[in-house]
């Protein structure tokens, strides 16, 4: 979530990396800071809790100017949201400055090493950690910057984004890539490195991506790239041909398709920093929540709208079985309406991407008033939820621009998934061997939801075959219900096409009716394999497939990959990568939006903009 911004030449590198930030603040942010360097002061650095007009009022008060510098907009992870733990961050000399994006995960075992070696760290930060550890190499070795930093990166254990600058090494910028993206600008005398391209597009279209593992070495005259050994690496380069609109777009024709296809960032962006590949143990700082009170709740009450009312759903089978607290869930709308029984051990959960949904405040306050504790899932830190809630799970997605939601209901889920594993660990019904595993299946997240989504093309040409119709059954069982719900939802809200979603249970207590040659039934059949209640729920599914089949209904099923037998009796198939069945949910939902996309846009639907809605629901 963090934005970085460098520049290299022999522009003025203040304004230049102020306007960089400013276009990076769709990424979300709670501080900003820059350094810069001159041959007459030196090293100079800036920092400013909150929006960037304080560190830009901070300037002003106190100006600075330089050749070459590096910026950045950050959203804590460690360490409070304060001016001093704001990037960038020194070294024990003060010669080096480093800015980044991600997650150390070993940070704590570097800094206890660091500080037997002579090292005092001035915040809470990862990030400071890095600093120092180049700059003890550089120091203790007698390194250049590029040396010490290639040594460094190879002790560094998690996702990470770099940018760093020495005052002893005039005029060049060291970047770095192991997960978050780094875009590289070309320029003539002048180069400019990135976290995304609107942040520097004013200044050039020529560009190239750092691949992963990756270091680029930024000077006035040149730029080179190598690997972590040092191993020279040629990049491809690229010419941007984006108006203005389409780089807020990232190249992506609606900003619904751009979020789509974001959902392995938000997802990652989600978990990183809050479970262990170790022990598997879950951290949720921000909750204010204590484990007594969580121990001592009897049941959770979830309340939300739409999308956010599905992933409740489906947060109801992870919370019962991973925590065994019995759990209902209500659409926010509804809940104070019918006078509901609460205690003070009931917990609600309320989910909200924007936080300002008129109905889920108006549920969270009737709960309050009964003496319930509150507990936010929501993607906008400071908004009206996370203020009144006792505790904020935030989801990273980033500002979800289209009306119709799609990474805020993964990373809505991966953050319901982290409370009932946090819950279960801390009640007692999840062992250290268990935790390890689950921690594992988030951890693979992202790169499957980047697998489904290179499966794209396939979903389009199946959108051919289905933008003229009129009706739609999406059928789901157990956990994959919600999943159909949505699956209804998203086709309905972008496409203006009647669809339903339905337990495919209940096919003979109604929808059996509907069914003949012109009706589409999108099936969610996914297993978990080794699992004996997965594949009970998937047989009796399966089962349904072959009624629909039977009445000459239009079979379209999302399956695990390698399914041989409900892919035989459909009409058309759409795998994902086996998971477990809680997660199956995050996976088997990606297909689902970009089927309702294609649609839409073959249909000439206003896909980020559909008629009589909005983004934010901030009236009953």
């Amino acid at each position: 979530m963090c934005g970085i911004v460098g520049y290299v030449g022999n522009k003025q590198v203040v304004p230049l990396i102020l306007d960089g930030l400013r276009k990076l603040e769709y990424r979300g942010y709670d501080s900003a800071g820059i350094a810069v360097v001159d041959d007459e002061n030196g090293l100079s650095l800036r920092r400013a809790e909150g929006k960037l007009r304080n560190l830009e009022e901070a300037i002003r008060l106190n100006p600075l100017e330089g050749n070459y510098g590096i910026g950045h907009t950050r959203w804590a992870t460690h360490g409070r949201p304060t001016e001093e733990n704001a990037h960038p961050h020194r070294d024990q000399t003060g010669k080096i400055v480093v800015v980044h994006n991600g997650i150390i995960e070993n940070y704590l075992q570097l800094k206890e090493r660091l500080v037997a070696v002579g090292s005092e760290f001035k915040t809470e930060t990862d990030t400071e950690v890095v600093a120092h550890l180049i700059g003890h190499y550089k120091e203790s070795e007698g390194l250049t910057l590029e040396e010490a930093v290639r040594k460094a990166v190879k002790d560094l254990r998690g996702i990470f984004a770099l940018s760093i600058i020495s005052v002893e090494e005039p005029d060049t910028i060291i970047a770095v890539r192991e997960g978050p993206p780094v875009v590289i600008g070309l320029g003539d005398g002048e180069f400019f490195v990135a976290s995304d391209i609107p942040a520097i597009l004013q200044h050039t279209r020529d560009v190239f991506y750092l691949g992963e593992r990756e270091i680029a070495i930024l000077t006035k005259d040149s730029v080179r790239a190598t690997d972590f050994d040092g191993n020279a690496v040629e990049p491809k380069q690229q010419r941007i041909t984006w108006d203005p609109i389409m780089a807020e777009k990232g190249g992506f024709k609606h900003f619904m398709l751009k979020e789509i296809y974001e959902q392995p960032r938000a997802v990652r962006d989600t978990v990183q920093g809050r479970i262990s590949l170790d022990d598997g143990k879950v951290y949720l700082d921000e909750m204010e929540i204590t484990d007594e009170d969580l121990k001592n709740i009897t049941s959770v009450k979830i309340a939300a709208c739409g999308t956010s009312w599905h992933a409740g759903i489906a947060g109801k089978y992870m919370i019962e079985q991973l925590a065994r607290i019995p759990v209902e869930v209500d659409y926010a709308s509804e809940f104070r309406y019918r006078n509901p029984v609460l205690v003070e051990t009931d917990l609600l959960l309320v989910i909200s991407q924007s936080g300002e949904t008129a109905d889920t405040i108006a549920a969270m306050r009737e709960a309050k008033s009964a003496g319930c504790k509150v507990l936010a899932i929501c993607n906008v830190q400071g908004s009206m939820i996370t203020r009144e809630a006792e505790g904020t799970i935030l989801t990273h997605a980033g500002p979800e621009i289209g009306v119709a939601s799609t990474k805020a209901f993964t990373s809505q889920m991966v953050a319901i998934y982290l409370f009932a594993l946090y819950v279960g660990q801390l009640r007692g019904r999840i062992d250290e061997e268990e935790a390890k595993l689950h921690a594992q299946e988030l951890a693979e997240l992202p790169l499957k939801i980047e697998h489904l989504l290179s499966d794209d093309d396939n979903i389009e040409e199946i959108s051919r075959e289905f933008f003229r119709s009129q009706d739609f059954l999406y059928l789901g069982r157990g956990i994959n219900f919600p999943v159909a719900l949505e699956g209804a939802l998203k086709l309905k809200e972008i496409s203006y096409i009647h669809a339903e979603g339905y337990p495919a249970g209940e096919m003979k207590h109604g929808p059996n009716a509907l069914i003949d040659e012109k009706l589409p039934v999108v099936v969610v059949n996914t297993r978990e394999n080794g699992n004996e209640g997965s594949e009970l729920r998937y047989e009796k599914t399966h089962s349904n497939i072959v009624e629909v089949k039977s009445r000459d209904g239009i079979i379209l099923s999302v399956l695990t990959e390698n399914d041989e037998m409900s892919s035989l009796v459909s009409d058309y198939t759409i795998e994902i990568p086996e998971t477990s069945d809680l997660l199956a949910p995050i996976l088997s939902v990606v297909p689902l939006q970009l089927l309702a996309y294609h649609i839409a846009v073959r249909r000439g639907c206003d896909v980020d903009q559909p008629r009589n809605l909005a983004k934010s629901v901030t009236v009953e």
